[in-house]
């Protein structure tokens, strides 16, 4: 899924599990069994998440 700024959201679906592995357009990743919860993780970009190589 891309957003209209062109950010791309990607959720998989991890076969044989009941996870969903989520990447950020920063390039963050995620686990989750809740399709909310992913959801909510990356659409509170930045406040969910830094952006890899952020140390702060």
């Amino acid at each position: 899924m891309s957003s209209p700024t062109g950010e791309i959201y990607r959720i998989d679906w991890l076969p044989g599990t009941d996870i969903l592995h989520g990447t950020c357009h920063c390039g963050r990743e995620h686990t989750a069994q809740d399709p909310i919860e992913m959801w909510e993780w990356m659409l509170a970009h930045p406040q969910g998440h830094e952006p890899q190589g952020n140390s702060s």
